[in-house]
C-alpha cells in the first residue's frame, strides 16, 4: 500500500483499499488533534465516527493502525499537543479546526495534515488550492 493512498483514505471516507494486516503491531499511525476537551460529547461522537469509518474500510485501531488522539480544548495547550503528535511519527494527522492546523504547520511540513472545520483554507494559507487537493496522486 502506498503512503498517498493511505492519506487519501483519511481525507475521503468513500475510498476503499485492499485490507492487508499481517502482524499484531499497527502498520500505520494516525494522529488526531481535536479542538474540544476530551469529555465533550460532541468531540467524542466525532472521534467515534472517525474510528468507525476507518474500521468499515478495514483499519482497526491496535491491529493495522494506531490512532493517537490529543484534545486541545484549551487553546494554550494546542502547540504542546501538536508537538506531541508530530513526535510520535504519524503517517498523517487529522486536525479539527484552523488553530490546530496552524499549530501543526508551524511544527512540520513533512507530515501530511488532513483537516475539517476550516472556513477558508486557501485564504488562511493552509493550502494553495482546493482543486489540487482532490486529485489522486501516486508515489
Amino acid at each position: 500500500m502506498r503512503r498517498r493512498e493511505f492519506i487519501t483514505l483519511i481525507g475521503n471516507a468513500a475510498a476503499a483499499w485492499p485490507f492487508a494486516a499481517h502482524a499484531q503491531q499497527p502498520k500505520r499511525r494516525i494522529g488526531v488533534l481535536m479542538s474540544l476537551v476530551e469529555n465533550d460529547p460532541e468531540g467524542e461522537s466525532r472521534v467515534r465516527a472517525f474510528v468507525d469509518g476507518l474500521q468499515q474500510l478495514g483499519w482497526t485501531d491496535g491491529r493495522n493502525v494506531r490512532i493517537d488522539i490529543r484534545w486541545a480544548g484549551n487553546p494554550a495547550d494546542t502547540g504542546k499537543y501538536a508537538a506531541e503528535l508530530v513526535a510520535l511519527g504519524p503517517d498523517v494527522i487529522f486536525a479539527s479546526a484552523g488553530p490546530n492546523v496552524a499549530a501543526l504547520q508551524r511544527i512540520t511540513r513533512s507530515v501530511p495534515i488532513v483537516f475539517a472545520n476550516v472556513v477558508d483554507p486557501v485564504g488562511t494559507g493552509f493550502v494553495a488550492s482546493l482543486a489540487r487537493r482532490w486529485q489522486h496522486h501516486r508515489l
